[in-house]
């Protein structure tokens, strides 16, 4: 399936609402934006901010970066990843591919975002631990050698009265 040269950004969003078979009406209400304005949007009329197309793009399961190249708030040189880029300009596969594949991408993007943190995490952790358990260590090692000395001091007093005593 070829993809279609699409003049504006109102055109690719309706283009994308339908290659998803959503209505107007369901795009609009998990975008949170009205019927109406959605519409004008869709016809060029208004051009919306960076936040709603945001939502728009989450509504439509796509990456919010799409959008803000197609409206101009991001240069597609600047603002896309290679990846991201090789994707949108490939001729041989359809938008809803692209977007599927773009979706797969970000979701291991945003994976390995969450495990480098959870690692870094973790290793915090390790080392706070550590920590503590040598704090707890070495005070525990003070601790048993009061008592020991104690202990042998009066071992050895009681060893001197019992000879004096004998």
């Amino acid at each position: 399936m070829a993809t279609l040269k699409v003049p504006s950004l109102g055109d690719y969003i309706r283009e994308q609402r339908e290659s998803a078979q959503v209505s107007l009406r369901q795009l609009a209400r998990t975008a949170g934006v009205s019927n109406p304005y959605l519409s004008q949007i869709e016809r060029g009329l208004k051009k919306p901010s960076a936040e709603i197309l945001q939502q728009i793009a989450k509504g439509l399961r796509i990456s919010a970066e799409t959008l803000y190249v197609r409206a101009g708030i991001l240069d597609e040189a600047h603002g896309a990843s290679d990846v991201t880029a090789a994707v949108l300009t490939d001729p041989t596969i359809g938008e809803r591919h692209k977007r599927v594949l773009l979706d797969i991408y970000e979701s291991f993007r945003a994976e390995h975002v969450a495990g480098l943190a959870s690692a870094a995490a973790s290793k915090k952790a390790v080392t706070a631990t550590r920590k503590s358990t040598t704090k707890k260590s070495t005070a525990t090692k003070a601790t048993a050698k009061k008592p020991t000395t104690k202990t042998s001091a009066a071992t050895a007093a009681r060893t001197t009265n019992s000879r004096r005593s004998s």
